[in-house]
């Protein structure tokens, strides 16, 4: 792949990092910032089930952040939009909708199939 098709991946990549830390800071931020007591059981029952669900949301981000920088990795050692079953290399497509796939299209369909067989 070419270093400037490279480049706005890396650059792609950073921002949604950036991104996914900025709005896990605000979170953080508006958690801390609500310690009102809320004396009503249903009141209070809605609110947590909104910082559950706030919480899953920023551990799944977390999780990609790790994948992010990893996707960097391969920017920086030319493994990058190299599919790590095959060896093929990874369309252009597929890694602009999802800049930090390790997976080719076809790899990645018999990877479900093979989960979807097995029950997982």
């Amino acid at each position: 792949m070419e270093s400037k098709k490279l480049e706005e991946f890396r650059i792609q990549l950073l921002d949604k990092k950036d991104e996914i830390i900025t709005e896990a800071g605000k979170t953080m931020s508006e958690m801390t910032d609500q310690t009102t007591n809320i004396p009503d059981p249903n009141d209070r029952a809605t609110v947590e089930s909104g910082r559950s669900f706030e919480l899953r949301i920023r551990d799944r981000e977390r999780k990609l952040v790790s994948k992010i920088d990893e996707a960097i990795a391969r920017i920086d050692d030319g493994s990058y939009g190299t599919c790590e079953d095959c060896g093929e290399t990874i369309g252009l497509k597929r890694l602009q909708a999802r800049p930090v796939t390790t997976l080719c299209i076809d790899c990645k369909t018999a990877q479900e199939t093979q989960e979807k067989s097995k029950g997982i």
